[in-house]
């Protein structure tokens, strides 16, 4: 890619977020506080769709870092668009104020309980009533907030579904206390936890007997990742961790790789086509994200039945790409493609035939059925 390609890719990437907008949010505790909500650009156009919430603690600062990524990667459709809501603290000494705990119990106290409260109780049901906000939803913080984050999933129902977490500062006891909460949850959740070799020592220390702790709980509910970044700072590994942390938790909601073709799609005995539904199933009812099968996905389950002759299941492919894609080829090519494979050479000529009368989608074209189908006649003759 030569320079010019690259800076128009980075450009339209940019296109995908929209300029963020200050909002007010009302508080009991607060009267009012600031926040800074970022949609999607073309969020207006869509007035059924809803997209994940990541609400940054930090928001001054991890606004532009999660804007920025967020944007890149939902252009090439590797992360799904979400919202973002970035939380302002006043400054450092409102900062402190927002996440101060008791010494004693290692819990929020005074300001802190109040700013606990709002983002619970306040901010998240706001942004659900004014906002397409779908059900998954992801807190992250670094240094203070990424410690005080920690409290939300000490609620009987944890707030959020994801939790990534840069550096912890963490209050007493908080290391022992989060891997016995992770260890008893019922629903699924992430928990991404970063540090650095060049972190604060007493931070890492902290950090490191968390991870050990984490580490050991079998919960199959619990996904989690630990990352420490090489030749990083305390401050650094924000930038890096970003992307590795988001890659994590959206894991789900990426098109089929290569690596997960050759270790977990085709090496399977059998099932292609329920792999696929699964992993739209996962889609849009873990995320909340309602989007059709990627042409890309159809492709790697046709190639994964090909391989392994299974080609009765070209026909509930064809089935589901017709759901999908009712007006377009596709559909009535995979028809065509199992009659074909099966032997049964007229019905797949009619079937490619059949398809002439719907749109091109992708490499599933006009051109390419017609020339299926006169390859058969040839057969016939």
């Amino acid at each position: 890619m030569n320079y010019k390609s690259l800076l128009l890719t980075l450009l339209m990437a940019a296109t995908m977020y929209s300029q963020p907008n200050i909002v007010d949010v009302p508080s009991k505790f607060f009267g009012t506080r600031t926040v800074t909500v970022q949609t999607p650009t073309f969020y207006d156009e869509n007035e059924k769709k809803t997209y994940p919430l990541i609400i940054l603690l930090d928001g001054e600062y991890l606004m532009d870092p999660f804007r920025g990524t967020m944007s890149y990667t939902s252009f090439w459709d590797d992360l799904p668009q979400v919202i973002i809501v970035g939380v302002e603290h006043d400054g450092a000494e409102g900062r402190q104020d927002d996440v101060i705990t008791y010494k004693s119990t290692g819990l929020p106290q005074g300001q802190g309980d109040q700013f606990y409260q709002f983002i619970a109780d306040e901010l998240i049901p706001f942004m659900e009533k004014e906002y397409r906000v779908a059900p998954f939803k992801v807190v992250a913080g670094h240094n203070v907030t990424a410690g005080f984050l920690n409290f939300f999933l000490y609620k009987e129902k944890p707030t959020f579904n994801a939790y990534i977490s840069f550096s912890p500062v963490m209050p007493e006891q908080m290391e022992v206390r989060v891997p016995q909460v992770l260890n008893d949850i019922d629903k699924k959740t992430y928990y991404y936890l970063a540090t650095a070799d060049n972190d604060v020592k007493s931070i890492k220390k902290k950090v490191d007997t968390l991870n050990v702790n984490i580490k050991a709980i079998e919960n199959p509910n619990l996904n989690y990742k630990f990352e420490e970044f090489k030749g990083a700072t305390h401050y650094s590994l924000v930038a890096m961790g970003i992307p590795d942390a988001l890659y994590f938790i959206f894991s789900e909601y990426q098109p089929i790789t290569s690596k997960e073709y050759e270790e977990e799609i085709v090496t399977l005995p059998s099932g292609y086509v329920e792999y696929l539904k699964n992993k739209y199933k996962t889609i849009r009812e873990e995320l909340g994200i309602k989007i059709p099968i990627r042409l890309n996905d159809f492709k790697a389950i046709e190639a994964a039945i090909m391989k392994n002759a299974a080609y009765d299941e070209l026909e509930e492919l064809g089935k589901m790409a017709r759901d999908d894609y009712p007006k377009m080829i596709i559909g009535e090519y995979y028809l065509g493609l199992r009659h074909e494979m099966k032997g049964e050479t007229r019905k797949a000529i009619r079937a490619y035939l059949k398809g002439y009368n719907y749109e091109d989608i992708g490499d599933y074209t006009k051109d390419l059925i017609i020339e299926k189908a006169e390859q058969l006649k040839k057969l016939t003759e």
